[in-house]
């Protein structure tokens, strides 16, 4: 089983969001007339990637392992969902105000400590711009699937939720990161520079991230008025394939304003049990409400729930 949890930084204006895991129980055994053509220029061969260290390759084999014990489980579907996960208009409502109005663990005297607590609606209100970063030991051959990955992604969460969300190789508001553990564990200036207001201990907490931790992100609100205006993901470079695009979808929908997860949340990625490895129907449809003109950033549950039904009935009609 796959716990992932929302960690609200010890900042009130930073929300930190990370996908966790637990030990699976029984692991798995385990790309002349007329004058001469001067010489093509030559092409300088792509860049090799650094040599991963020991730790770095533990890692890696470690995943493959948990993604195998995973999908002999029958988990990390990709369907989307299907007819064993019916949901209604009912569902949808309770699941959004759960992701949307909650988060998962609280600051307790300069700790991080798993209490539900309510919050406020936060999304984006200006254009997202994601751009792609990479780790030396990341294989080029990697970077462009993973580049690839994250653009066809972007898209699709544009035409989902009906805001400006674009791929883009420099100045980006939302970074992904792929790294592997001792880059991360390096990481500490380049998230300060980003992140002037991340605080000592929520920097620790991804710097120190244990390796039952999937991957991470972190959005930033600075006036906390629910308005995010950065946001970055760390994502580990041990991951295999399907692990690694599960964070790419986990950490890129929750960095846009979902932060919660909930046991109740299916078929969604915002679940503790890893059913789903990738967005589903009812995420985008969670996605699309989040994005509703008739929302604001800011709103309180008890301002919000009425507005939440009525589009959720609009969204699956019918009697719920």
């Amino acid at each position: 089983m796959i716990l992932r949890a929302v960690l609200p930084a010890l900042l009130t204006a930073i929300t930190l969001v990370g996908c966790a895991q637990l030990e699976p129980a029984d692991p798995v055994p385990v790309p002349p007339s007329r004058p001469e053509r001067p010489p093509a220029p030559a092409v300088e061969p792509a860049p090799e990637a650094a040599e991963p260290e020991p730790e770095s390759k533990e890692l890696s084999a470690y995943y493959d392992r948990i993604e195998q014990v995973l999908l002999v489980q029958g988990l990390l579907r990709q369907d989307g969902g299907g007819p064993d996960t019916p949901w209604d208009a009912r569902r949808l409502a309770d699941t959004f105000l759960r992701l949307a109005f909650y988060e998962e663990y609280a600051p307790n005297g300069g700790v991080l400590v798993a209490r539900e607590t309510e919050s406020r609606l936060h999304r984006w209100e200006i254009p997202v711009r994601i751009e792609t970063r990479f780790g030396d030991t990341i294989p080029v051959e990697q970077q462009t699937r993973d580049r690839n990955d994250v653009i066809a992604f972007t898209r699709r969460l544009a035409r989902v939720t009906g805001h400006p969300i674009t791929p883009t190789t420099t100045n980006g508001n939302f970074t992904v990161f792929i790294v592997n553990e001792a880059e991360r564990r390096d990481m500490g200036d380049e998230l300060r520079r980003l992140v002037p207001e991340l605080q000592n201990a929520a920097l620790q907490s991804i710097l120190d991230l244990p390796r039952n931790n999937y991957c991470i992100v972190f959005a930033v609100d600075p006036g906390t008025t629910g308005r995010y205006n950065r946001a970055v993901a760390i994502i580990r470079g041990e991951h295999p394939d399907l692990l690694r695009l599960s964070c790419f979808h986990e950490e890129i929908a929750q960095g846009l304003g979902l932060a919660n997860d909930s046991p109740r949340a299916r078929p969604s990625i915002f679940n503790d049990d890893e059913e789903f490895a990738l967005l589903t129907t009812m995420d985008e449809q969670l996605l699309a409400m989040l994005y509703d003109d008739r929302l604001r950033p800011g709103m309180t549950l008890d301002e919000a729930e009425p507005i939440v039904r009525r589009i959720a009935a609009e969204l699956i009609p019918g009697e719920s």
